[in-house]
């Protein structure tokens, strides 16, 4: 073998072990910007047990594996419910958890 050769095969090697030790904390950050999307999914508790359970390293890929087969273990809002039943309005207003209304004046009000 060549020293070339030999020293590719360490780098590959080196490289590899690092994104391996690396990759579970790249999951977490992906579930923390994904925590917006979830929260207005499926409401303030189940969109942030959601994304805590995504989070863990290994079980946040075991849990989603299983979704694949069996659905959601935290179920979506119903479609019409803009709040959670017995939320009030201030706790959502500081989530800033709105429904979007087509039309609003910061949609239409555009200088050209």
């Amino acid at each position: 073998m060549r020293i070339t050769s030999v020293v590719a095969r360490w780098g590959a090697g080196s490289f590899a072990r690092r994104l391996a030790i690396s990759v579970p904390y790249i999951g977490a950050l992906v579930a923390l910007a994904t925590i917006g999307f979830a929260i207005r999914r499926k409401g303030p508790l189940g969109g942030t047990v959601d994304t805590g359970l995504n989070a863990i390293p290994y079980l946040g890929a075991i849990k989603n594996a299983i979704e694949l087969f069996v659905g959601d273990f935290v179920p979506d809002r119903p479609p019409g419910q803009t709040s959670p039943p017995g939320a009030s309005e201030d706790v959502l207003g500081a989530l800033e958890i709105r429904p979007r209304v087509s039309g609003s004046p910061s949609e239409t009000d555009h200088d050209p």
